[in-house]
């Protein structure tokens, strides 16, 4: 059952571009993850700052193998600090 991942992020002013660097690291990743089909990221429009990932895979079962696996934790693990606070996650299926 195809999984939609909905990933939250709120960047402090003048940490966008170390943000960036990090991000780019994680989609090429990401691209070569068996299961996964597509993401597109989106800024939002009222708040500054505010961004959501829209990733699309097969299953859950690999997106949980990718977001536990110790290349995307640690890349993860820098941004989290880098924004001061937890990535916020939302699993839906279809």
């Amino acid at each position: 059952m195809a999984a939609k991942i909905l990933i939250k992020r709120v960047v402090p002013k003048g940490k966008e571009a170390e943000l960036a660097v990090l991000l780019r690291e994680l989609r090429v990743l990401t691209m070569n993850r068996d299961g996964y089909i597509s993401g597109e990221t989106l800024k939002r429009f009222d708040k500054p700052g505010e961004s959501l990932v829209i990733s699309t895979w097969a299953s859950v079962d690999d997106w949980r193998e990718w977001v536990l696996s110790p290349e995307r934790t640690a890349i993860q693990e820098k941004i989290d600090d880098l924004l001061g606070m937890k990535t916020a996650y939302e699993i839906y299926t279809y």
